[in-house]
């Protein structure tokens, strides 16, 4: 298991001739040194840099203190994530499989390999408070790069050559605060002392060979070109969207690793991410170009469904697992229970492994970059300049949906078409319950009441169509059953059971429709 923790350092070129003070700097009682240190470590990366393109970085440190597996993904203002793994889980040509996952959307099925051998001396001084406690390390870093040849060629020996050799300082946060971080860059630079070109060791030895478009750490950033559409006015519907559709990306690209490492309820969770973006774009097509957003739909559309297949085995195995513990003994509790399991364990598995290949596939990949353009710059219309009054028609139009939906499955006698109808209503106040939330707060108090009462509808609806699976899936695992299975009449009287509460959870259903008019 990864022990994980947040950076928050600045590289500096170059070293001070001569030490800090500690008059100069907030909280800052003492100036200890703090050692030597000699660090050997290998980086990883496709033979075109695609983790250092995304600001990612990936190492097999020996030596020091944090020897290591050392995964570094950026994070919101100049702070990075660091993951890190104990030398055993992998090998110097075999990476450990959870820093492959973690990293697989970025490497895009690239092969990855050793681009980069660093070997560093390592001097420490240490920033302390008061009572000895640790606010920062600075490090004057002595550093020999050899570029491997797993990376790409070089333009030409007097750009980059193979053996890179520099001095760095690094200032990294310990218990500090930002103020501190910002004293010390103030007193660097009166020194003489400025931050470097590249902010990260792999950046400095390939520099020459990064990736056109790529800043000084190898990040590509989206160009403007790349963008849909226009920026979004302030105080607009646009604007509200625009928000939405970043988190819903975001979220996509921080559940893709914990996908792929089967992660509990991480499948749930992208699977609702999907959703909240399907219903976002159908909830606001007035003011979006459709013919960007339908094609994208129709992807969302089909990664959903592929999610869907592990996330129903999953919610299957949940609530059937948990009644027939609950049986009497005469319908072999323990037995039905391991059936269940056993046949919906399998059926996940088959669905998480497929939903896993997918993610495997340039589909998924396509999907995701079409995502993240969308984030940065949705294609809106003319519309979408308006304020608060048209995000709250769209709500108007959702609540009259979602009602209309209702009131056709609840004018059914019960059977396959008002299951069916039911679904077809369940849909409709999950996509009002996520328009709503696209615009909350913005459009205020209007969009937090139909929140509220689609999500009325949705739970229970919901719960409805839970048993109308239980029952289909107890059929079938019966029917797989030996005929003198013990479990048999156990599973039969479950079969019975999903629908006990039908009667209230349409009720409950149809009462907080009536509410939607409020």
């Amino acid at each position: 298991m990864a022990t994980v923790h947040k950076e928050t350092e600045r590289t500096y070129a170059g070293a001070l001739d001569h030490p800090l003070a500690d008059e100069r700097l907030p909280q800052v009682a003492g100036v200890r040194t703090g050692g030597t240190e000699r660090l050997d470590a290998v980086y990883f990366d496709t033979p075109d840099l695609r983790l250092l393109r995304r600001g990612v970085t990936l190492r097999r440190r020996t030596g020091g203190r944090d020897a290591g597996w050392h995964l570094k993904t950026p994070g919101q203002n100049g702070s990075r994530t660091e993951r890190r793994l104990p030398l055993a889980d992998g090998a110097v040509g075999h990476l450990p499989p959870e820093l492959l996952a973690r990293t697989a959307l970025d490497t895009r099925g690239g092969s990855v390999a050793p681009v980069v051998h660093l070997r560093t001396r390592r001097d420490l001084t240490l920033l302390v408070d008061g009572e000895g406690n640790t606010l920062a390390e600075l490090a004057r870093d002595t550093v020999s790069a050899r570029v491997l040849d797993g990376a790409p060629p070089s333009p030409g020996p007097a750009v980059a050559p193979d053996a890179v050799d520099w001095v760095e300082t690094e200032v990294e946060l310990v218990a500090g605060g930002t103020d501190l971080l910002d004293a010390v860059e103030a007193e660097f630079h009166r020194r003489g002392l400025d931050r470097a070109a590249q902010q990260s060791k792999l950046g400095h030895a390939l520099a020459g060979r990064l990736p056109e478009g790529a800043d000084a750490d190898g990040w590509t950033r989206p160009a403007a070109s790349d963008s849909i559409g226009s920026p979004a006015k302030s105080g607009s519907v646009g604007e509200a969207l625009t928000g939405y559709l970043r988190v819903q990306a975001a979220a996509l690209r921080t559940l893709d690793p914990a996908v792929r490492l089967d992660e509990p309820d991480s499948v749930h969770r992208m699977r609702v991410h999907v959703r909240r973006l399907r219903s976002a774009l159908a909830a606001h097509r007035r003011i979006l170009d459709r013919t960007v957003t339908d094609p994208l739909d129709h992807e969302l559309r089909w990664f959903g469904k592929v999610l869907g297949r592990a996330r129903d085995a999953e919610v299957l195995a949940d609530r059937l697992g948990g009644q027939a513990e609950d049986l009497p003994p005469e319908g072999h509790p323990a037995e039905a229970a391991v059936r269940i399991r056993t046949w919906s364990g399998a059926r996940y598995r088959e669905a998480h492994h497929a939903a896993v290949r997918a993610m495997d596939g340039w589909r998924y990949f396509d999907l995701l970059d079409a995502v993240e353009r969308l984030a940065e710059r949705p294609p809106l219309k003319g519309r979408a300049t308006r304020g608060r009054a048209e995000a709250r028609r769209m709500l108007d139009r959702q609540r009259r949906r979602t009602a209309r939906r209702l009131d056709r499955a609840l004018g059914l006698p019960p059977g396959t078409e008002r299951d069916g109808r039911l679904h077809r209503a369940r849909k409709a106040a999950k996509r009002a319950r996520y328009a709503s939330e696209s615009v909350t707060p913005f459009a205020g108090r209007p969009a937090d009441r139909l929140r509220k009462r689609a999500k009325g509808i949705q739970q229970p609806l919901g719960a409805h169509q839970d048993g109308v699976m239980g029952e289909r899936a107890l059929a079938e695992i019966a029917a797989a059953d030996p005929p003198d299975c013990r479990s048999a009449f156990g599973l039969g009287i479950l079969h019975a059971r999903q629908r006990a509460d039908a009667a209230r959870q349409v009720k409950q259903a149809a009462k907080a429709g009536r509410r939607l008019a409020d």
